[in-house]
């Protein structure tokens, strides 16, 4: 409704009524603006959940159903069901295969040492000769023997493992008596290189070596105290040292042949030691070859 239909010259000329009628109207109609303003924002605050839920809500009589069409779960399920259940099959069986060879890695033993030298790593790491060294530490050698010997001691094991500590504690004790003697160890290293040294063998063609060890067992048996033979010890053990520098010499090279007659030499004057330090008043002298 508009707030005057006539002019306001018009509105002058007409009736008193009509100019109060004029009058009242714009303040009426301004009221009846507020009042449908205010009394329209409730119903459009009532219909704003229903516009949010009207998907929820069920059809109107006059519209039509509508029908949703989602993608079926139980598809989706056992699919996400049935990976599920293959990487968990596939994470036990990697679990299984590797206890497994955890399993077979603790359980297979390591392989027994070949040789006297893979029984003391630390100090003959390097193996026998050429690759190694002849010449060895024997206080190093001593405190690795110890302490291997510690640890296979029997009376350290349970009555079902002694036996086979007992084995291993022997064997630590002939590697260690082979490799701590010189002329063991050069028997030991030319047995390995196939070239051992029988008690028959012997220096061909060296008379001095003969005469020198004749002469030695002559000066033992003739001494009045053992004071006598300090002289020969000490010259007896010049020889041994000769012999023990020429064989590394003679290994490093890798010289079989020369370092086996080396050995047979070493062995006499091993010998003549014995004789000395067995000495005793007016006894028999007897030396080996």
């Amino acid at each position: 409704m508009w707030p005057s239909i006539f002019p306001t010259r018009q509105a002058s000329r007409v009736c008193a009524f009509c100019r109060q009628h004029c009058q009242r109207q714009p303040i009426s109609t301004t009221r009846n603006l507020h009042a449908s303003s205010s009394s329209s924002s409730p119903i459009q605050q009532q219909q704003r959940p229903v516009l949010i839920n009207s998907a929820l809500a069920p059809p109107s009589p006059n519209q039509p159903p509508h029908h949703h069409h989602h993608r079926p779960r139980s598809t989706t399920r056992r699919s996400l069901t049935t990976t599920t259940r293959s990487g968990q099959a596939d994470a036990n069986a990697d679990a299984k295969a590797s206890t497994k060879s955890e399993n077979n890695t603790a359980t297979e033993p390591a392989p027994p040492p070949q040789t006297h030298y893979e029984l003391f790593p630390k100090t003959l790491g390097a193996g026998p000769p050429p690759s190694g060294p002849f010449a060895i530490d024997v206080r190093a050698l001593r405190r690795e023997f110890l302490a291997l010997q510690a640890g296979a001691h029997p009376d350290l094991h349970p009555a079902s493992e002694r036996d086979t500590a007992q084995a291993a504690s022997a064997r630590l004790n002939d590697a260690f008596g082979t490799l701590s003697d010189p002329l063991r160890r050069a028997r030991y290293v030319l047995a390995l290189r196939g070239a051992d040294v029988g008690e028959a063998a012997r220096v061909e063609d060296d008379a001095g070596l003969l005469t020198a060890v004749m002469e030695a067992r002559e000066a033992i048996e003739d001494a009045e105290m053992e004071e006598d033979l300090d002289g020969l010890r000490e010259a007896n053990e010049g020889r041994i040292r000769g012999c023990v520098d020429r064989l590394a010499d003679l290994f490093a090279r890798d010289e079989i042949g020369a370092a086996r007659e080396e050995v047979v030499r070493l062995r006499y004057w091993v010998n003549v030691r014995e004789g000395i330090d067995g000495w005793e008043r007016g006894g028999k002298v007897v030396l080996g070859h």
